[in-house]
């Protein structure tokens, strides 16, 4: 409705905006729910094409792929049932093919993945090349001053344009708000102990971390490790006389893996802080992206720690994820 409000859904007025969207993931990922789910979208949308299509996570088993602090993988979780029955995953071949027919027949633009790794992502663009077909364009990530995680697991290395040349969005640059600090002197809603706070945050939401379903699922945003990272870098903004939000969008921009940002808001005045951010030309200093990096050396993966697992968990997560 506000495409067609504005004249933008078909014609030559369609250029002038870039689609995203997605289909889920796991095994709802096959030749033809990838071709179903993308009409689907055709018609919601109200427009003839998709200009970049993903997958909202891996059609096969991945340890990481958004899911609590899951970051090993697990054999015994790929040989699930879930994932090995009826044939297995849909294949690299399959899912290019399929992405290659919307391409063809001129629904998509280009296609990519979300919340996948080094493997899935050489493994579409080597697969989509023996084929000669369209390889992917686009992954899509978490990515934050708290989870660099996609600079050092071989994703940036795999999309250099030395090598698969595919293009990084980045979201989650704010850490789901933690890294505006907002949530530094008055902490989230079930990261109090007093039953009057918590009902006072989850009746007033700041934002996703004062939402019940929310904070329990973005938890890893705000592990010991990771508010005290928060602490630092919000003194090191304070120094450079900015706010910790100009901090941390300011320094995605400049990172040589990131070709876009994804950047959600609550109101209009946060939508023209982020445009305000992102548009100036000036990079941060040396000398304060050092200061960055020596924070992030005393913690690499500060959302993946956690100094308060149970014994008796055993080997399940706060959500009940696979740890480690």
């Amino acid at each position: 409705e506000w495409m067609k409000a504005r004249g933008l859904s078909k014609g030559e007025s369609r250029k002038k905006v870039v689609i995203a969207t997605k289909i889920t993931g796991g095994r709802n990922v096959t030749p033809k729910n990838i071709k179903a789910d993308c009409a689907g979208s055709l018609k919601r949308l109200g427009t003839d094409y998709i200009d970049v299509y993903q997958l909202h996570w891996p059609a096969r088993y991945s340890a990481q792929s958004n899911w609590g602090q899951s970051l090993a993988y697990d054999i015994n979780a790929d040989k699930n049932p879930y994932w090995r029955s009826l044939g297995g995953p849909t294949s690299f071949e399959d899912l290019c093919l399929a992405m290659q027919d919307l391409i063809d027949e001129g629904k998509i633009r280009g296609w990519g993945m979300c919340n996948d790794n080094a493997y899935g992502l050489t493994g579409c663009t080597r697969t989509a090349k023996a084929l000669g077909v369209t390889p992917p364009c686009s992954l899509q990530g978490d990515f934050s001053l708290i989870d660099r995680k996609s600079e050092e697991n071989g994703v940036a290395e795999a999309a250099s344009p030395y090598n698969e040349n595919v293009g990084f969005m980045s979201y989650n640059a704010l850490a789901g708000g933690m890294l505006t600090g907002k949530y530094m002197n008055k902490p989230a809603a079930l990261d109090n102990n007093e039953r009057a706070k918590i009902m006072e945050a989850l009746e007033n939401p700041r934002g996703r971390m004062d939402e019940f379903g929310w904070s329990r699922t973005l938890y890893r945003y705000r592990t010991e490790a990771a508010q005290e990272a928060i602490v630092e870098y919000s003194k090191i903004a304070k120094d450079a006389g900015m706010t910790l939000t100009e901090l941390s969008q300011r320094w995605t921009r400049q990172r040589s893996l990131i070709t876009t940002t994804l950047v959600g808001h609550s109101n209009i005045d946060q939508l023209k802080e982020s445009v305000n951010y992102f548009t100036k030309s000036q990079p941060l200093s040396d000398k304060v992206m050092w200061e960055i990096d020596r924070v992030h050396m005393k913690n690499r993966l500060p959302i993946f720690s956690s100094n308060r697992v149970g014994k008796d968990w055993n080997g399940e997560g706060e959500i009940g994820e696979t740890i480690p």
